[in-house]
């Protein structure tokens, strides 16, 4: 059974920090080369690849005792806080550019360019805790890829135009927020229970 209150918060918590990240601007650049639906192809099926890793990893911590995955999820996600807080500010990169514009090409350049830049990613890493604090896999692998899809459609398709209104700025701070936030409730709960 799927937890929409469970989705809503993976998928509000992972879109916030994903936003920011170099995956985002690289989506935008691919979709500015390539046919948006052939990049976002590749892009979606990297995604769903590293949320089921994520998702698998998250799954093996809820057979420690729950005081002990409260502590640990709080932690990383106080860290992952701290990451977006004093990320730097990331250039877009050189982009691979397959001369061959085919379906095949262009969705496996965007397939390979994610899969490598998101190994071992906040969002992955935030995606493994959400797992492990919810013990809720299909809620949380569901919330978490397809924010990581909005995302990726929102850079593809209109990534420029949403830069120009929401400061890039403001969306790592609402991020790190709300990690703050979990991190600390996680804790409490460690600590509590």
């Amino acid at each position: 059974m799927i937890s929409f209150s469970v989705m809503a918060l993976v998928f509000g918590v992972v879109f916030l920090a994903e936003l920011p990240d170099k995956t985002a601007l690289a989506g935008l650049v691919l979709g500015t080369r390539y046919r948006a639906s052939y990049v976002f192809a590749g892009v979606a099926a990297a995604f769903a690849v590293h949320v089921a890793l994520a998702v698998a990893a998250g799954s093996v911590l809820t057979l420690l005792p729950q005081q002990i995955v409260h502590a640990l999820t709080g932690v990383l996600f106080l860290g992952g806080a701290a990451v977006l807080l004093m990320k730097k500010d990331e250039g877009e990169g050189e982009v691979p550019r397959p001369e061959d514009q085919s379906f095949w090409k262009v969705a496996g350049t965007g397939f390979m360019l994610i899969l490598v830049a998101e190994f071992g990613d906040l969002t992955q890493i935030m995606t493994a805790n959400l797992a492990a604090r919810y013990d809720d896999p299909l809620s949380v692998g569901l919330g978490a890829v397809l924010a990581l899809w909005a995302v990726a459609g929102l850079g593809i398709v209109g990534g420029r135009a949403l830069m120009k209104r929401v400061p890039l700025d403001l969306i790592t701070k609402v991020a790190a927020v709300l990690m703050l936030g979990l991190g600390v409730w996680s804790l409490w709960e460690a600590v509590a229970g």
